[in-house]
Formats: C-alpha cells, sequence, structure tokens
C-alpha cells in the first residue's frame, strides 16, 4: 500500500513539472500590446479637438459629477458631444456638455 501512493505522488509530481515546463516557454512568448494606428491624444489641443480625432471610436468620458460614460462619439460640436450606443443602456444616446467633461479614456494599445 505505501509503495503506491508513493508512486501516485512521484507521478502527480512528474505531470505537474510537465506542466509548468510545457506553459513556461509559451509565457515568455506573451504577446505585448502594440499600438492602434491612427488613435492618440493631442495634449496640445482641446478636450474637443481630441474628441473630433476620436469619432467613430470607443471611450470613456468622466463627467465632473462623478459618473462614467462609455459609448461611441457620433459628432463634437463647440459646446457638445454626442455620445451613441451607451454601455449598458440599449438603443440610448448621450449628449453631453463640454465643460461637464474632466476626462476622456480611449483604448490606444491591443493584443494582436
Amino acid at each position: 500500500m505505501k509503495k503506491k501512493g508513493k508512486g501516485i505522488a512521484i507521478w502527480a509530481a512528474a505531470v505537474m513539472v510537465s506542466v509548468i515546463c510545457l506553459t513556461l516557454p509559451g509565457m515568455s512568448a506573451a504577446k505585448s500590446p502594440t499600438p492602434i494606428e491612427g488613435i492618440g491624444f493631442n495634449v496640445g489641443l482641446s478636450m474637443q479637438d481630441n474628441l473630433k480625432s476620436l469619432v467613430g471610436k470607443d471611450v470613456y468620458v468622466h463627467l465632473r459629477s462623478g459618473d462614467t460614460l462609455q459609448g461611441y462619439v457620433k459628432a463634437v460640436g463647440d459646446k457638445q458631444v454626442h455620445l451613441e450606443k451607451l454601455a449598458d443602456k440599449d438603443f440610448y444616446d448621450a449628449l453631453i456638455r463640454l465643460d461637464d467633461i474632466s476626462a476622456i479614456e480611449v483604448k490606444f494599445r491591443d493584443l494582436r
């Protein structure tokens, strides 16, 4: 009985070592994030101009009230931005005053 228990323990250890040896090389070859072409912030421009460059892109808009909206920039005017296809709100759009925006987030890198 004791020999059988030792055999199972040795077999389990061998399986674990095999799994580790097979997964470590894959981990070192993991893809690193690559920049998405044609998208970026320009800190020399206003929030309005940065949003204009993001028309059609998925963004998070953080408002001064503390709320965050996620959607696609449809249009940017002199005083407002139109977000369409809001996340978690089927069939909803939002019209947001540019003065109420405190920050925007955009995905600039992707795993390819």
